[in-house]
Protein backbone atom coordinates (compact mmCIF):
# COMPACT_ATOMS: atom_id res chain seq x y z
CA UNK A 1 0.00 0.00 0.00
CA UNK A 2 1.34 3.19 -0.96
CA UNK A 3 0.41 5.96 1.25
CA UNK A 4 -0.17 9.76 -0.31
CA UNK A 5 1.83 12.78 0.92
CA UNK A 6 0.62 14.93 3.39
CA UNK A 7 -0.65 18.40 1.83
CA UNK A 8 0.66 20.07 5.01
CA UNK A 9 3.74 18.77 4.41
CA UNK A 10 3.85 19.41 0.42
CA UNK A 11 2.95 23.12 1.44
CA UNK A 12 6.35 23.46 4.12
CA UNK A 13 8.39 21.92 1.31
CA UNK A 14 7.09 24.29 -1.56
CA UNK A 15 6.80 27.30 0.60
CA UNK A 16 8.89 27.24 3.60
CA UNK A 17 9.48 31.41 3.69
CA UNK A 18 6.55 33.96 3.84
CA UNK A 19 5.33 34.00 -0.44
CA UNK A 20 6.06 36.68 -2.74
CA UNK A 21 2.76 37.54 -4.08
CA UNK A 22 -0.88 36.42 -2.54
CA UNK A 23 -0.91 34.01 -5.53
CA UNK A 24 2.13 32.34 -4.90
CA UNK A 25 0.82 31.10 -1.44
CA UNK A 26 -2.92 29.96 -3.07
CA UNK A 27 -1.25 28.29 -5.52
CA UNK A 28 0.92 26.15 -3.00
CA UNK A 29 -2.02 25.69 -1.15
CA UNK A 30 -3.63 24.15 -4.49
CA UNK A 31 -0.71 22.34 -5.68
CA UNK A 32 0.13 20.73 -2.21
CA UNK A 33 -3.52 19.07 -2.31
CA UNK A 34 -3.10 18.32 -5.76
CA UNK A 35 0.47 16.38 -5.06
CA UNK A 36 -1.70 14.65 -2.47
CA UNK A 37 -4.53 13.14 -4.47
CA UNK A 38 -7.15 15.91 -3.44
CA UNK A 39 -9.33 18.45 -5.53
CA UNK A 40 -10.00 17.74 -9.14
CA UNK A 41 -7.20 19.38 -11.09
CA UNK A 42 -6.25 17.27 -13.82
CA UNK A 43 -2.53 16.76 -15.51
CA UNK A 44 -0.45 20.23 -14.84
CA UNK A 45 -3.18 21.60 -12.91
CA UNK A 46 -5.23 22.30 -16.17
CA UNK A 47 -2.09 24.59 -17.63
CA UNK A 48 -0.85 24.12 -20.87
CA UNK A 49 2.63 22.23 -20.46
CA UNK A 50 4.63 25.61 -21.01
CA UNK A 51 2.97 27.07 -18.77
CA UNK A 52 3.02 24.96 -15.46
CA UNK A 53 6.69 24.58 -16.33
CA UNK A 54 6.60 28.24 -16.12
CA UNK A 55 5.00 27.99 -12.83
CA UNK A 56 7.03 25.74 -11.77
CA UNK A 57 10.02 27.97 -11.95
CA UNK A 58 8.91 30.86 -11.04
CA UNK A 59 7.18 29.44 -7.56
CA UNK A 60 8.37 26.49 -6.66
CA UNK A 61 12.27 26.17 -8.45
CA UNK A 62 13.25 23.97 -5.75
CA UNK A 63 10.40 21.28 -6.23
CA UNK A 64 10.16 19.14 -9.20
CA UNK A 65 6.48 18.88 -9.30
CA UNK A 66 4.76 16.01 -11.29
CA UNK A 67 2.92 16.30 -14.26
CA UNK A 68 0.15 14.26 -13.35
CA UNK A 69 -2.04 14.60 -10.47
CA UNK A 70 -1.67 11.77 -7.59
CA UNK A 71 -5.53 11.38 -7.61
CA UNK A 72 -5.18 10.13 -11.28
CA UNK A 73 -8.24 12.37 -12.03
CA UNK A 74 -8.48 13.33 -15.80
CA UNK A 75 -10.93 16.17 -16.46
CA UNK A 76 -12.43 16.23 -20.09
CA UNK A 77 -12.56 19.42 -21.55
CA UNK A 78 -14.55 18.25 -24.50
CA UNK A 79 -17.51 18.59 -22.14
CA UNK A 80 -16.91 21.83 -21.23
CA UNK A 81 -18.69 24.11 -24.31
CA UNK A 82 -18.64 27.24 -22.14
CA UNK A 83 -14.73 26.77 -21.53
CA UNK A 84 -13.60 30.21 -23.64
CA UNK A 85 -16.66 31.89 -22.50
CA UNK A 86 -15.74 31.41 -18.92
CA UNK A 87 -12.03 32.36 -19.72
CA UNK A 88 -13.18 35.78 -21.16
CA UNK A 89 -15.30 36.46 -18.29
CA UNK A 90 -12.64 36.40 -15.92
CA UNK A 91 -9.89 38.30 -18.60
CA UNK A 92 -12.41 40.78 -18.80
CA UNK A 93 -12.54 41.41 -14.83
CA UNK A 94 -8.78 40.66 -13.93
CA UNK A 95 -6.09 42.95 -12.41
CA UNK A 96 -4.46 43.80 -15.26
CA UNK A 97 -1.45 44.79 -12.70
CA UNK A 98 -1.16 40.63 -11.76
CA UNK A 99 1.09 38.93 -14.26
CA UNK A 100 0.58 35.25 -12.93
CA UNK A 101 -3.19 35.89 -13.86
CA UNK A 102 -3.74 33.66 -16.32
CA UNK A 103 -2.42 30.49 -14.41
CA UNK A 104 -4.81 31.57 -12.19
CA UNK A 105 -7.72 31.54 -14.75
CA UNK A 106 -6.95 28.33 -16.61
CA UNK A 107 -6.81 26.26 -12.96
CA UNK A 108 -10.16 28.04 -12.08
CA UNK A 109 -11.68 27.09 -14.83
CA UNK A 110 -10.00 23.69 -14.74
CA UNK A 111 -11.75 23.64 -11.01
CA UNK A 112 -15.20 24.45 -13.23
CA UNK A 113 -15.40 20.77 -14.58
CA UNK A 114 -15.73 19.40 -10.74
CA UNK A 115 -18.64 18.87 -8.96
CA UNK A 116 -18.04 19.74 -5.43
CA UNK A 117 -17.52 23.25 -4.36
CA UNK A 118 -14.91 25.46 -6.26
CA UNK A 119 -12.68 25.79 -3.27
CA UNK A 120 -12.90 21.95 -2.59
CA UNK A 121 -12.26 21.29 -6.37
CA UNK A 122 -9.38 23.47 -6.80
CA UNK A 123 -7.56 22.00 -3.06
CA UNK A 124 -7.92 25.48 -1.85
CA UNK A 125 -8.02 24.82 2.26
CA UNK A 126 -10.91 27.15 2.86
CA UNK A 127 -13.80 28.95 1.19
CA UNK A 128 -12.29 32.20 2.39
CA UNK A 129 -9.38 31.61 0.83
CA UNK A 130 -10.84 31.06 -2.58
CA UNK A 131 -13.01 34.32 -1.79
CA UNK A 132 -9.39 36.61 -1.50
CA UNK A 133 -8.10 34.98 -4.55
CA UNK A 134 -11.12 36.24 -6.37
CA UNK A 135 -11.11 39.37 -4.42
CA UNK A 136 -7.31 40.05 -5.13
CA UNK A 137 -7.60 38.46 -9.02
CA UNK A 138 -10.85 39.61 -10.16
CA UNK A 139 -11.94 42.44 -7.67
CA UNK A 140 -14.99 44.09 -9.60
CA UNK A 141 -16.43 40.55 -10.50
CA UNK A 142 -15.65 39.24 -6.98
CA UNK A 143 -17.39 42.76 -5.68
CA UNK A 144 -20.24 41.38 -7.37
CA UNK A 145 -20.88 38.90 -5.56
CA UNK A 146 -22.91 40.74 -1.94
CA UNK A 147 -25.12 38.08 -1.13
CA UNK A 148 -21.80 35.37 -0.98
CA UNK A 149 -23.53 32.96 -3.55
CA UNK A 150 -21.71 30.08 -3.94
CA UNK A 151 -18.21 30.86 -6.31
CA UNK A 152 -19.09 28.14 -8.79
CA UNK A 153 -22.63 29.06 -9.45
CA UNK A 154 -21.43 33.03 -8.92
CA UNK A 155 -19.28 32.56 -11.92
CA UNK A 156 -21.67 30.47 -14.17
CA UNK A 157 -24.59 33.14 -13.42
CA UNK A 158 -22.04 35.58 -14.43
CA UNK A 159 -21.61 34.18 -17.50
CA UNK A 160 -24.83 33.59 -18.44
CA UNK A 161 -25.35 37.39 -17.54
CA UNK A 162 -22.52 37.78 -20.48
CA UNK A 163 -24.31 36.03 -23.09
CA UNK A 164 -27.73 37.45 -22.18
CA UNK A 165 -29.20 34.28 -20.94
CA UNK A 166 -31.31 34.30 -17.45
CA UNK A 167 -32.38 31.12 -15.79
CA UNK A 168 -33.71 32.52 -12.95
CA UNK A 169 -37.50 31.87 -12.71
CA UNK A 170 -38.19 34.48 -10.94
CA UNK A 171 -36.70 38.06 -11.27
CA UNK A 172 -35.19 37.82 -7.53
CA UNK A 173 -32.86 35.12 -6.00
CA UNK A 174 -34.48 35.50 -2.24
CA UNK A 175 -37.66 34.32 -4.19
CA UNK A 176 -35.99 31.75 -6.07
CA UNK A 177 -37.12 27.86 -5.22
CA UNK A 178 -33.39 27.03 -5.37
CA UNK A 179 -31.92 30.11 -3.30
CA UNK A 180 -31.07 27.22 -0.39
CA UNK A 181 -29.07 25.63 -2.84
CA UNK A 182 -26.70 28.89 -3.91
CA UNK A 183 -26.51 30.94 -1.02
CA UNK A 184 -26.44 27.44 1.74
CA UNK A 185 -23.62 27.15 4.44
CA UNK A 186 -20.55 25.65 2.74
CA UNK A 187 -18.53 23.08 5.08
Amino acid sequence: MTLQPNKEHIYSTLLPKPAHTPNQEWLACMVASWCAGSGVLPAYLGLESADFSALNQTYFPDYSLPTQAASGKQLDFSRMAERQDLINVLKDSSNPQINDVDWIIAILVAGCLGEDHLWHDLGLWSRPQLTALLQYNFPELAAKNVHDMKWKKFLYKQLCETQGVYLCRVPSCEFCADYLNCYETEN
